[in-house]
């Protein structure tokens, strides 16, 4: 949407560097909007073959308000969800 395709990622330096370490994992950190999340997609396809790929979890900020709280954000905070010890 900005113009931005895969050519200008520079995906094929990091493939490149994965190839000549020992990389046991790969955490994506992208905003969560629309173009964050095509780019987290196209970036995981291609790096699953070569090592676990995770992402950082979403939900609310501390000291936030659930009142101002969208719909997605509520979703993905109860998506990522953990057992209280």
């Amino acid at each position: 949407m900005d113009g931005i395709g895969p050519e200008q990622l520079n995906i094929q330096s990091l493939i490149q560097r994965m190839g000549e370490g020992n990389i046991k994992e790969v955490i994506i950190a992208i905003s969560p909007s629309i173009e964050g999340e095509t780019t987290t997609l196209y970036v995981g396809q291609l790096l699953k073959p070569l090592t676990k790929v995770t992402r950082i979890a979403f939900g609310l900020p501390m000291g936030g308000d659930l009142e101002y709280a969208d719909e997605v954000t509520l979703a993905r905070a109860l998506e990522g969800r953990t057992n209280m010890n």
